[in-house]
């Protein structure tokens, strides 16, 4: 039997925290936004499907 020797992961840039948190500040606040609008009459139901600037459908998204 051989014994596993993993390292441990390295620990991330300053710029690369910065940069996680920020991405998650920007994500907070687009679902902050999205809690507090209208409900849509009509709709297709769950999370609106352009909330971070795509449209997702079924899992796949596309730009536009």
């Amino acid at each position: 039997m051989s014994e596993e020797t993993t390292t441990p992961p390295r620990p991330l840039a300053p710029a690369a925290e910065r940069a996680l948190a920020e991405a998650a500040d920007r994500r907070a606040e687009i679902d902050r936004k999205a809690a507090e609008g209208k409900a849509e009459k009509g709709g297709r139901g769950g999370l609106d499907p352009a909330r971070y600037g795509d449209w997702e459908i079924k899992g796949l998204t596309a730009d536009f």
